[in-house]
């Protein structure tokens, strides 16, 4: 159960092209936009939920 909800955040976060490869050369950038995806898609769920 564990490894499937893993396998599905890494496909999730995989969406967002920035992230699949990374471009950034400093890690604070690509941290910032790994928050951004993370937060995202938690809004997208919790709006999915509530309507």
């Amino acid at each position: 159960k564990l490894r499937y909800v893993v396998e599905q955040t890494f496909a999730l976060l995989h969406q967002f092209k920035r992230l699949a490869v990374r471009w950034e050369r400093r890690t604070e950038l690509h941290d910032a936009f790994l928050s951004l995806a993370c937060g995202l898609i938690c809004w997208r769920r919790l709006t999915k939920t509530h309507t």
